[in-house]
């Protein structure tokens, strides 16, 4: 048996952006530069593990918008010409750069996209998500569920709200992955006291939270973050650990950081001549980022050196063994504190490997293989593989709390975007009520009812409040959040009054389709078994 365990926790989720109205939407490119630089390459890792029979445990969190897009087929055919695209761009940048320091960088390219449209097109049918649940099957990963719409539930005042968040997922991941889910990434880590009744109840065996809500739990745990808690409920509650999460996260301490690594901000949709660029970037001329990128960090200069990838690939793999080292150090030091081997669990957004770090997923191919073969003092395992061999864990609550800036809600609840909440919550109570109203309801005002709930989880989205509150695409949140609880509250008045109007419905359910197996009565009040408000 190894001294200690480490738990990488990848975190994949993305907002639900589909506009089968515009040919063109600038937002949806967040999923295919998601695709191509995180997911493909992700991907690619675990397929060469697996090839190699390299050992390996992984949690992984898909969240529902992302299952739902990844296995949307407006949203794969869009994808592909996307692709196609930045194929014949790259070709392009193969004449323009021979001869120059750039060219090696553009055969890169080359290659990394055409494996790319390989993996899509050829190896899993455009359905990315049967390559996750391939290695689920496998043993390789665990793939947890997410809210909904990744709600954020230290701001929802109605336990049904909440309820109708969970049910909702747990419903679509065991449609796309074929079994329910054992854990949940709890949206932006973001736990409040009673919400882990809710998720006893639909069987969710753990969850995530930042280090401060194990450390400030009620009773403090004897052994911090590095063993898992129960609350009362029966739940357990694992914590971030701040060293293991520093190393990789800090762009100025981490390893994402170092000058050797590709620069993310200098792209030729930005750098070259319009007219040249002009058929790649959006056709309203808007510049955007393209993904081909010449430059390598080299420091806080703007006179920035060529990238050079077998530079980055032998500094990715250095970085993999010291972040393997420091993991033994930190185990030998915890066993002599501890009862049990510890835990030490890493969570991070998965966007963060390959498209904001794009050596990301090599530093984790290597961390793999490395953490396999080179020592035996600490072993990769899942949360759920953890509780298994060690059932008895104190119990205690954890505190109010969730990551992000200050670690107590203000990045989602401050002056910028406070005003959504008041909104939030009275469409919440009018869910309740319309559940109530029309139990087992059937034809079109079922549909309504149905397409009232979607509305209601889109304006619930955590995303808009953050994209408000960081000062980005501003517009796109607001204008999101507000035609979603326009949408719901015009459904609301139509199935009170009785006059559906059933051609908009209809243009609703085509636009808005996500969740197309959504229940409405998951909304319906509970009495008797869970407290009134999730935040008590």
């Amino acid at each position: 048996m190894p001294q200690g365990y480490l738990s990488l926790v990848l975190h994949a989720h993305l907002p639900y952006v589909r506009h089968p109205e515009h040919e063109n939407f600038l937002e949806e490119r967040w999923l295919f530069e998601a695709i191509t630089e995180t997911y493909i390459p992700l991907i690619s890792v675990f397929d060469s593990l697996v090839y190699d029979n390299v050992p390996f445990r992984i949690t992984f969190s898909m969240s529902p918008p992302l299952l739902s897009m990844l296995t949307d087929p407006l949203l794969q055919d869009r994808y592909i010409k996307h692709l196609n695209k930045l194929i014949e761009l790259v070709e392009k940048e193969l004449g323009r750069t021979y001869g120059s320091p750039f060219h090696e960088v553009a055969k890169m390219y080359r290659d990394r996209l055409h494996e790319a449209r390989e993996i899509f097109c050829g190896r899993y049918n455009r359905n990315l998500v049967s390559a996750f649940k391939k290695f689920m099957d496998a043993g390789r990963l665990e793939i947890t569920t997410c809210a909904a719409t990744h709600g954020f539930f230290p701001l929802m005042l109605h336990q049904e709200t909440a309820r109708g968040q969970i049910k909702t997922a747990i419903d679509l991941h065991t449609k796309h992955l074929g079994q329910p889910p054992e854990g949940i990434w709890l949206p932006e880590c973001g736990y409040t006291p009673g919400i882990d009744k809710i998720l006893k109840e639909f069987n969710i065996k753990f969850f995530f939270v930042d280090t401060h809500g194990i450390m400030y739990a009620s009773h403090r745990p004897r052994f911090g973050v590095f063993a898992p808690i129960f609350c009362p409920s029966g739940v357990a509650a694992f914590g971030r650990d701040i060293e293991s999460s520093k190393q990789v996260w800090s762009k100025d301490e981490g390893y994402p950081g170092d000058g050797t690594y590709r620069e993310f901000y200098r792209d030729i949709g930005f750098d070259l001549d319009f007219d040249y660029i002009k058929p790649y970037i959006h056709p309203d001329g808007i510049r955007i980022h393209t993904g081909i990128k010449y430059y390598r960090i080299t420091g806080k200069t703007h006179d920035k050196q060529v990238y050079d990838p077998r530079l980055a690939d032998r500094i990715a793999a250095t970085h993999a063994g010291n972040f393997m080292f420091n993991r033994e150090l930190q185990v030998r030091h915890l066993t002599t504190l501890m009862d049990r081997p510890p835990i030490i669990v890493a969570p991070y957004d998965a966007e963060l490997f390959g498209h904001w770090w794009y050596e990301g997923p090599l530093w984790l191919n290597y961390l793999i293989r490395k953490m396999a073969y080179d020592q035996d003092t600490v072993k990769l395992i899942t949360p759920g593989e953890y509780l298994k061999m060690f059932p008895c864990n104190q119990i205690a609550t954890p505190c109010a709390s969730t990551w992000g800036n200050k670690g107590y809600n203000e990045v989602w609840l401050n002056t910028s975007n406070d005003w959504i909440y008041r909104h939030l919550h009275a469409a919440s109570e009018r869910m309740v009520e319309l559940a109530k109203n029309y139990p087992q309801a059937e034809g079109d005002l079922r549909r309504a009812l149905n397409q009232a709930a979607r509305e209601l989880l889109l304006a619930q989205s955590s995303d808009w409040a953050f994209i408000i509150s960081t000062n980005t695409m501003v517009n796109y949140a607001i204008k999101r959040t507000k035609q979603h609880l326009v949408n719901f509250n015009r459904l609301y008045e139509e199935i009170k009054y009785n006059r559906i109007d059933t051609g908009w419905l209809y243009y609703l359910e085509y636009q808005n389709n996500i969740f197309p197996d959504i229940n409405y009565e998951n909304y319906q009040p509970v009495k008797g078994i869970l407290p009134s408000a999730v935040n008590n």
